[in-house]
């Protein structure tokens, strides 16, 4: 089953906080933890892998903390699971895991491979700005 880890979502909500926010201030690790009832070190350790792979920036500095680097426009979901997980993998006998008996014999490899190779095409085209429109459009429908 193709799940992403709550790293992952921790990732997005302070990439889409950061994204709504941006023009406002510099976001640090401490409000974005509390406001989403994030663990602060699971998150600082989160955001520093934002930034090692540049998708954030740290200011330090008693009024540091994170900026963007990208537009929302141009960061899509695809970049940011593989930025946390790794890559985006169906089943591991695609990338020529070895450990499978039924290698030989699989039926389902080449299927596999093509439903993950659209579900990657589809998540490296829905980018951050994409989520603030829709939750923001959710937002109104509530109001």
């Amino acid at each position: 089953m193709l799940k992403l880890t709550k790293k992952t979502d921790y990732a997005l909500m302070s990439i889409n906080y950061m994204s709504y926010r941006k023009d406002l201030f510099v976001a640090n690790t401490r409000s974005i933890a509390e406001i989403y009832n994030i663990p602060r070190e699971l998150l600082a350790k989160i955001l520093q892998k934002l930034a090692k792979e540049g998708f954030i920036e740290s200011q330090n500095g008693p009024k540091g903390g994170y900026t963007l680097l990208k537009d929302p426009s141009e960061i899509t979901l695809g970049e940011v699971i593989r930025a946390i997980e790794g890559p985006i993998q169906i089943v591991r006998c695609i990338e020529g895991d070895s450990t499978c008996s039924q290698t030989e014999q699989c039926t389902i490899q080449s299927p596999l491979r093509k439903i993950e190779s659209h579900i990657v095409d589809y998540l490296d085209t829905i980018t951050i700005d994409k989520i603030i429109s829709e939750t923001t459009d959710e937002l109104l429908e509530v109001n």
